[in-house]
C-alpha cells in the first residue's frame, strides 16, 4: 500500500522547487503532483517494506522445512533400499 504521507511530502517539494512566477499556481500544481504520483506508484504494486520482510522469512521458514523434507525423504529411501 502506498504512504500518502510520502506522497504528499514529495508532491509539496516539488511545489517548492517550482520557479518564483509558477509559485501561485502552486496548490494546484500540488495536487496534480498528488494525483500522478498516487496513480503511477499505484500501478506499481509496490508493497512496504515491512510486507517485503514478512514474505521473505515465510519463504525461508519454508525453503527450510523443504530441505528438510528432502533429507528426511532420502533417509527414508536409503532404508527401504537396504
Amino acid at each position: 500500500m502506498i504512504d500518502m504521507q510520502k506522497i504528499d511530502e514529495l508532491a509539496r517539494k516539488l511545489g517548492d522547487a517550482l520557479p518564483p512566477g509558477a509559485r501561485r499556481m502552486r496548490d494546484d500544481l500540488e495536487k496534480q503532483f498528488r494525483g500522478v504520483l498516487s496513480k503511477g506508484l499505484g500501478a506499481m504494486d509496490l508493497v512496504t517494506r515491512e510486507e517485503f520482510d514478512i514474505q521473505k522469512a515465510a519463504l525461508d521458514r519454508a525453503k527450510a522445512e523443504l530441505a528438510s523434507l528432502e533429507q528426511r525423504l532420502a533417509a527414508l529411501e536409503s532404508q527401504k533400499d537396504s
